[in-house]
């Protein structure tokens, strides 16, 4: 999926003005928030970890041999771009083993800022949200567009597509060949991927058409609606002023389906429209409805916490951000500007 060029954007062009990220691993920086309090007992240890220039599966790795735990006993919340600085939270089950010394551990490229006991393994998404520092270099374009942006998408969001990082190199192709039965052999990680990018793909494309209509932002009729900050959802038949009015604030947001068993929430307006994009792949929903997958709701806009701006000089720009788990800021950058990243060739190798 080429995202520059296939999905609509909300402010009807590509942005014109163009910067650089990443042009080191600290002007991309995340800091994960957890979900939870650690309880401070058991026979997992939490530990957060701040990596450079490193991806989360092989400090993963490295955890495991360090504390001579199988890889299973090791797990994260979320996975972090490597071609950044990024901390993030690990566990690792110890059971009877005796903590080792983590200053050990660490090096260069990671270390272990905190570690605390919890009685449970950390599971995928236990996150609460994710907070950025992203610095763009090298600007060129009008000053003026580019703060006109800021300003638009901090006031009404932006489309909540899915990134390029959940289709991976492969995941789409994979996915189309195990749902023609040529794909037989694969793992369940694997197989949970190209599920994933299958109804990413879809709900993308929902998402496109809806920005294309003027309507990603507002509420149509048969929406399924969805409360600010939570997963509660219910459709709106025929809206009011007063949805509108909270769906303008930011308190309610329409849905699109994330593919799978079960028949869509929405009705009407907005049923009709969800079925005229997915009418154009009825083997990949068909496919995941036969996986068994739970049909789900995801909200069409994106809203940042805490959205600021600083002027470094002339040509580059800090931007500060939150979002919720799930979501991703490269989606944000690219309704603001052309995004272009320096040749991996630049970037240090960490591992093989």
């Amino acid at each position: 999926m080429n995202l520059s060029t296939e999905l609509n954007f909300s402010h009807v062009h590509i942005p014109q003005f163009s910067g650089k990220i990443r042009s080191c691993a600290e002007d991309f920086q995340v800091d994960e928030t957890l979900a939870f309090i650690p309880e401070g007992i058991g026979e997992h240890v939490l530990l957060q970890i701040r990596k450079r220039h490193c991806n989360t599966d092989w400090v993963a790795q490295q955890l495991s041999k360090f504390c001579g735990v199988p890889p299973l006993d090791v797990s994260y919340a979320g996975l972090k771009d490597r071609h950044a600085l990024t901390t993030q939270w690990f566990s690792v089950r110890l059971a009877n083993k005796p903590e080792p010394d983590w200053s050990v551990f660490n090096n260069d490229e990671y270390a272990v800022l905190q570690s605390v006991r919890h009685l449970r393994k950390l599971r995928r998404g236990a996150l609460k949200s994710n907070r950025f520092r992203l610095v763009l270099r090298e600007l060129q374009g009008e000053v003026s567009e580019l703060e006109t942006a800021l300003q638009r998408v901090k006031l009404q969001g932006v489309p909540n597509y899915f990134g390029e990082q959940r289709f991976g190199y492969s995941n789409l192709s994979k996915a189309q060949a195990l749902f023609a039965g040529q794909l037989r052999r694969c793992s369940t990680q694997q197989k949970g991927l190209y599920l994933s990018a299958a109804r990413s793909f879809l709900f993308n494309h929902i998402l496109s058409k809806r920005v294309d209509e003027n309507n990603w932002n507002q509420v149509i009729a048969g929406d399924v609606l969805q409360l600010s900050g939570t997963h509660s959802v219910f459709c709106c038949e025929q809206p009011d002023a007063e949805i509108q009015a909270r769906a303008e604030s930011g308190d309610l947001s329409p849905t699109a389906p994330l593919w799978g068993v079960g028949a869509s929430m929405s009705q009407g307006e907005a049923l009709a429209l969800e079925q005229a994009v997915l009418s154009n792949y009825p083997t990949w929903c068909e496919g995941l409805v036969a996986t068994g997958m739970t049909q789900e709701r995801r909200a069409l806009r994106l809203f940042m916490q805490d959205f600021s701006w600083e002027w470094l000089d002339s040509a580059s720009i800090v931007l500060n951000f939150e979002l919720g788990t799930g979501s991703y800021a490269t989606m944000v950058l690219r309704e603001l500007l052309n995004v272009s990243e320096p040749d991996s060739s630049s970037f240090k190798p960490s591992e093989t």
